[in-house]
């Protein structure tokens, strides 16, 4: 027999001014191991071969293909709602920063 499903309880989530404002990045490096999957989010300066490490999170495994499942359907929904996004790099741009695995 089938299990009611539970209903989902409202969480409250606290931010200060500075995690609400967010951070940008341009470079995304991700690493696992059997326990986590760390993804390191960088901003690369434009004119100089440097960058600066401005945010990291640490997922479960299973947290990481969640957030995966995420990614994947807001991403669809947002080419369905302003076009098909290209992988590639923007014209006449050589990409110098990305996603490194």
């Amino acid at each position: 027999m089938a299990e009611a499903p539970k209903p989902q309880q409202q969480v409250q989530i606290k931010a200060d001014e500075k995690e609400l404002l967010g951070q940008y990045s341009n470079l995304a490096v991700v690493h696992h191991n059997a326990e986590e999957f760390t993804l390191n989010f960088i901003y690369m300066f434009p004119t100089v071969p440097q960058g600066k490490l401005v945010s990291s999170l640490i997922l479960s495994p299973r947290h990481a293909k969640r957030l995966l499942r995420a990614l994947q359907e807001n991403v669809s929904r947002y080419e369905a709602q302003f076009g098909t996004l290209p992988e590639g790099p923007e014209p006449g741009r050589e990409p110098n920063v990305g996603f490194v695995q």
